[in-house]
């Protein structure tokens, strides 16, 4: 029991951890307000929890703070194009519902391939988004590979992905479906949903550094995938 309660024993380390996680919460969210930033906000977010998950986080605040400011151009016009990917499909879905438009003229089988070949698109986009701020986080690359390598991974990896979809979707659909756990979203699930799927990124990633440079934690190289335009940095 002495050991259970000891300053670093399990439960001190398990109470540290969830304060770690409310603070890190509170910044993703203040970092957020601005929406243009929350690419930004997300990838700062992945690179503390990939360390988190690694026992290698150092101090919270300076950290996300430095991925944040390192990560800013190329985490920002991403999401630029996130929200405008995800504005033209929204339009569509609209379009192809007749919501905007009168599409009745157009054939019932055209239009249920057209919904498909939509719903497919959507799925392979959610896909490389759910991976793309945690791999700027952890590798320096260029915008263009990172998401080719984000949506290669993804397939490559389908069970972790839909798992991981699984996860960000049991968040949202707690949202909308009990409101009583709303006080939990500022509180403390954006940085929750964040460290539970950064073990799963964790092991992913594991796969993609060479054996050589394991020895450093903070050197991560994407080699799968056009190794040639890859650039290591160190400092991740």
């Amino acid at each position: 029991m002495g050991g259970f309660f000891s300053v670093e024993g399990p439960l001190f380390s398990g109470l540290g951890r969830l304060a770690d996680l409310f603070w890190l919460n509170i910044l993703f969210i203040v970092c957020s307000l601005p929406i243009f930033t929350i690419g930004a906000s997300t990838t700062a977010l992945y690179y503390v929890t990939l360390k988190m998950v690694k026992n290698e986080e150092g101090h919270i605040t300076k950290s996300f703070f430095r991925a944040f400011k390192e990560n800013f151009r190329q985490s920002t016009l991403i999401w630029l194009m996130v929200m405008f990917v995800g504005a033209l499909l929204f339009g569509d879905y609209l379009i192809m519902n007749g919501k905007l438009i009168d599409i009745s003229a157009i054939p019932d089988l055209i239009r249920k391939a057209m919904l498909i070949m939509l719903l497919v698109a959507a799925f392979l986009i959610a896909l490389t988004v759910r991976y793309v701020f945690p791999l700027l986080a952890r590798f320096d690359n260029t915008i263009k590979n990172t998401i080719k390598n984000a949506l290669l991974i993804s397939i490559r990896h389908l069970p972790f992905s839909a798992l991981l979809l699984l996860i960000f979707g049991a968040a949202v659909a707690l949202f909308f479906l009990v409101p009583k756990l709303w006080v939990m979203y500022p509180i403390i699930m954006f940085s929750l949903v964040a460290f539970v799927s950064s073990f799963i990124f964790v092991k992913i990633f594991s796969y993609y550094i060479p054996k050589e440079e394991e020895k450093d934690p903070d050197d991560f190289v994407l080699g799968k995938f056009n190794k040639e335009d890859l650039n290591p940095d160190t400092d991740k």
